[in-house]
């Protein structure tokens, strides 16, 4: 038995702004529930306190049953996670910490046989490998290796033996999900914390984990922006907006009517509230003037001075939440006709040979099951293919990880890309505020004042964040700011991948909007179904390894 009960909770940020305050709702036993709401309103953060990651100084959070937990990130560019590593993370506490003990006991076998085998520090070591051998058999390491070995049949076709030292970054985003999805959810854990399970996964991924999360008894508590995810899967909806949150006892099918009216509850009874307080306030008026020259009515002015301040005192009903205002100005420029020209490529153990021409002015959505290579031809665009001019390559760009392919691809003339990652992966950014990042600029983005900078985060609805760090945002606050550095760098290619994965609906909507206004070729790679409505071609990367062009999106491939 599992469950989650959050109380009257509260969170401060370092900078002393209150981020939320008085959220309390349930997590039943088996019972499935999703917290949405806009992005940087407190969902991850949220989760983070009720995985004890974040000190609950306010209000109280109690839960029962094992707890497994899945973050945002995954795996990272850089980072040398491996799959068993990734494995052991995920696992209940007792075999985490045996885990642990025999990586460390088995990798200082060597050095102690070194100095040979029947050495007293050899000896030391055998038999400390020999007592965590012991020990994972006796935390359930063994059947854990069991559920390891499934997961990785499943989702990467290989037995664990052979994938265990890979690293985590090797792997697509979707692959990376989908196997801490598959561990979680064949795993004794009875509590699952879910932070945007969805995000990387392609069309049949994410309609397995709706069908893998309706058999599942496991308590869940969930963030996802995928709206037919939260209508397929949620019993409930926790809204966090307004610096609160508020509980819809329904399904997603029916939140949008449940919020709207609840909006026009708060506006009636702050109107009655403002109508109150204005008649308090006559009254107060005129039993003032009246005991100007009438000592008989000074008692009532002063009841009705107590009546208005106890009034007031209590405080006025909360009004709805600001609606967001986000307006994304990709601008472009005119390039030659010919925007992407492919002859022969072949993205080496991913695609075979293929031609592709993009034009000017093209809205190509790229699509496919994960593992395909969409965000390796992504990657490689976005190094300029495969004879780069590196003037025209922003310094993001020419970071990237090569991409081995053979064959060739070149961008037209006066081509220059804007590469958005799904991951964020931007480590020059991390530690920086937003508005140092905009006052220094770059090679291709000019630098401005802070009073520039602001207005720029304003339109983006970050404003308030300005003087955050880039690795402290949420992720969809880091993908409204990388958008933003698109607008300013003077792109007149676009190529992004998976940009809506962390975007709530206003912001994806915004997107789409600004998409719409510019002038110049989009390429994206995505497997968001509202979001392709928006795009006029669809290439696909199909899993016999063909690439080619499709009249319309594809997506049980």
């Amino acid at each position: 038995m599992g469950y989650v009960d959050v109380s009257g909770v509260a969170h401060t940020l370092p900078d002393g702004r209150q981020l939320f305050a008085n959220v309390s709702f349930r997590v039943a036993d088996g019972a499935k529930i999703a917290l949405v709401g806009p992005n940087g309103a407190g969902k991850t953060t949220l989760l983070r306190m009720v995985a004890g990651d974040l000190p609950v100084v306010t209000g109280g959070i109690a839960r029962a049953g094992g707890l497994g937990v899945m973050r945002q990130f995954i795996g990272m560019i850089g980072d040398e996670t491996t799959l068993a590593d990734l494995a052991l993370s995920l696992a209940p506490p007792p075999v985490r910490a045996a885990g642990v003990r025999l990586v460390a006991a088995e990798a200082a076998l060597p050095a102690a046989e070194a100095a040979g085998r029947h050495s007293s520090a050899a000896q030391k070591a055998q038999l400390a490998y020999a007592d965590a051998l012991g020990a994972w058999g006796e935390s359930g390491g063994y059947d854990a290796e069991v559920v390891f070995d499934m997961v990785a049949t499943t989702v990467l076709n290989l037995p664990w033996e052979q994938c265990r030292t890979r690293p985590v970054r090797t792997l697509s985003g979707g692959q990376q999900k989908r196997f801490a999805l598959d561990l979680l959810l064949r795993g004794p854990d009875e509590v699952l914390l879910l932070d945007e399970p969805d995000n990387f996964l392609d069309v049949p991924g994410k309609r397995w984990l709706e069908r893998r999360l309706g058999e599942s008894t496991k308590s869940v508590l969930y963030v996802s922006h995928d709206r037919e995810l939260l209508a397929q899967t949620a019993d409930r909806v926790v809204a966090v907006e307004g610096g609160s949150a508020w509980v819809h006892p329904g399904g997603f099918a029916s939140w949008h009517e449940a919020r709207s009216a609840r909006h026009d509850k708060l506006e009636e009874r702050r109107r009655r509230w403002d109508e109150e307080r204005a008649k308090l306030r006559e009254l107060m008026f005129m039993y003032k003037q009246k005991a100007a020259y009438n000592d008989g009515l000074a008692s009532r002015y002063q009841a009705a001075q107590t009546r208005l301040r106890k009034f007031e005192e209590a405080g006025p009903p909360p009004l709805p939440p600001k609606e967001q205002d986000i307006r994304m100005r990709l601008s472009g420029g005119r390039t030659g006709k010919r925007a992407v020209i492919a002859e022969r490529l072949e993205l080496e153990g991913l695609t075979f040979p293929f031609d592709l021409e993009i034009w000017y002015g093209d809205r190509v959505a790229v699509l496919g099951a994960n593992g395909t290579g969409k965000s390796h031809f992504l990657r490689l665009l976005a190094r300029g293919g495969t004879d780069p001019d590196p003037g025209t390559i922003p310094l993001d760009g020419l970071a990237l990880a090569q991409v081995a392919h053979e064959g060739v691809v070149r961008l037209g003339a006066r081509v220059v890309p804007g590469h958005f990652s799904q991951t964020h992966d931007r480590p020059e950014l991390v530690d920086r505020p937003l508005v140092d990042i905009l006052w220094r600029g770059d090679d291709h983005r000019s630098g401005m004042d802070r009073q520039a900078a602001m207005g720029k985060l304003s339109r983006y609805d970050l404003a308030a964040q300005g003087d955050q760090r880039f690795g402290t945002l949420s992720g969809g606050q880091q993908a409204r700011f990388l958008v933003l550095l698109l607008e300013l760098s003077g792109a007149t290619l676009l190529l992004l991948d998976e940009p809506t994965d962390n975007l709530d609906l206003a912001s994806a909507q915004a997107l789409e909007d600004g998409l719409a206004a510019f002038d110049g070729t989009v390429i994206a790679v995505t497997h968001d179904r509202w979001f392709t409505r928006s795009f006029d071609r669809f290439i696909l990367f199909g899993g016999d390894n063909e690439v080619r062009e499709v009249p319309e999106p594809v997506w049980d491939v």
